[in-house]
């Protein structure tokens, strides 16, 4: 169905720099942006959502998220990197069954269109066999929101498991969801060896494949040694997303912005578990197209509203000029450049697909929005979260999530996580 949004009190666009309007229609045909001005008319058919006291923005895109770990959401809320590594990855993880990832991908995605956020890397490293991977890609299709599905092999078969069964995910998935969309997530060179790590970046290579990789996070001599790897295997350039560029140098970041290279910073989570200080202002600062990442819920919050203001005081507080705009548009359209998705969604460019989100501006939170960027990065939360739009398709109306039963999700969940956390 087509869809007129009349009559917003702000529309924020955001690329090529964010901007605001007022009393401004968005026109939705066929899933996709069609027209933003004042005074549309309505299709014959369409259906007329007013957006009166509401502001109208792009959906979020997060740039890096382990989702399946909201089955272990706030398990871990005091913890180190090194305890992460070793409690949820070497302990909880392999607990998962394949209905478990289940359970957690779908109400961790529900949580994701919840809170706005319609564009999700699903950075997915509990793909111990194929059943955990179908759950996944289900759990993913199922919960109606954009995804990439960083697959990361963690199956018994070593370096022929990697190559095998990661060309049989490609097979399977790749160009089946017009919602669904692939990279591969590398463990390697920084946190399993350099052997291990030619293999995931050759699958890559073969599959015409972007790499999300965790890089820069492990200190200064890791983040030199992993960039030399790089470079002497053919491998550094374009389609890479670097998690944690922590201890990059202001030089680094320049090399990776001239590589065609992106970054994805979790302002929070970063600073909560010791890995270092968010390299935000720096990489943007080098040219580096950055994006917002919740990384995990075992320690940290799910929604975009913490990410931006995390992001936003950090920077000011090392006396950083980053502003609310600039926010923004690292939660909007940088966030989809970085996960490789910039012509089809994190703007309000007309032909781009219709993921929107409708943000209430006459709330106890946000009112009387005198600058509608500022109300939405400093003050809106998830309650504030009126209805949002996955190509052009409603999935949260009037504050209410759509097309799930949200208490049988949540159920399945609890029942999941009394069996991993026994």
């Amino acid at each position: 169905m087509d869809i007129l949004l009349r009559g917003a009190a702000a529309v924020l666009d955001t690329d090529p720099l964010p901007s605001v309007t007022g009393h401004t229609d968005v026109l939705v045909e066929d899933g996709l942006i069609s027209a933003v001005g004042t005074g549309l008319p309505s299709p014959p058919g369409a259906e007329v959502i007013d957006a009166t006291g509401h502001i109208v923005l792009p959906g979020f895109v997060d740039t890096h998220r382990h989702t399946w770990q909201a089955t272990i959401r706030a398990i871990a809320p005091d913890i180190s990197f090194p305890g992460y590594l070793e409690r949820v990855l070497g302990g909880l993880a392999p607990r998962h069954r394949p209905e478990d990832v289940y359970a957690g991908n779908l109400a961790g995605a529900l949580e994701c269109l919840n809170a706005g956020i319609t564009t999700l890397l699903d950075w997915s490293h509990v793909q111990f066999s194929p059943a955990h991977t179908e759950a996944t890609v289900a759990a993913l299709r199922a919960s109606g929101i954009r995804a990439v599905l960083g697959y990361c092999y963690g199956g018994p078969d070593g370096p022929e498991g990697i190559a095998k069964e990661g060309r049989r995910v490609h097979r399977a998935y790749d160009g089946v969801d017009p919602l669904l969309t692939l990279a591969i997530a590398a463990l390697g060179p920084e946190i399993v060896g350099e052997a291990a790590a030619a293999h995931e970046w050759r699958l890559a290579r073969d599959l015409g494949l972007p790499v999300t990789v965790h890089m820069g996070g492990h200190g200064r001599d890791s983040a030199e040694r992993g960039l030399a790897f790089l470079r002497e295997n053919g491998l550094f350039g374009p389609g890479i997303t670097y998690v944690h560029p922590n201890h990059y140098t202001d030089e680094d970041l320049k090399r990776i912005a001239d590589s065609g290279g992106t970054a994805s910073v979790s302002p929070l989570v970063e600073v909560e578990l010791g890995i270092g200080y968010p390299a935000t202002g720096r990489a943007r600062a080098a040219g580096v197209p950055t994006g917002l990442s919740a990384d995990t819920v075992a320690s940290g919050p799910g929604d975009m509203f913490g990410l931006m203001r995390a992001a936003y005081t950090l920077e000011r507080a090392r006396g950083s000029e980053v502003t609310t705009r600039d926010v923004l548009r690292m939660a909007t359209i940088e966030g989809a450049e970085v996960v490789g998705l910039g012509e089809v969604t994190g703007s309000l460019r007309v032909g781009k697909q219709a993921d929107l989100v409708l943000v209430r501006a006459d709330s106890l939170a946000t009112a009387p929005a005198h600058d509608p960027v500022g109300a939405l990065v400093l003050s809106a939360d998830t309650s504030c979260v009126d209805t949002v739009l996955v190509a052009g398709r409603v999935v949260k109306r009037d504050g209410r999530l759509l097309h799930h039963d949200v208490p049988a999700v949540l159920a399945s969940l609890r029942e999941s996580a009394a069996h991993v956390a026994a």
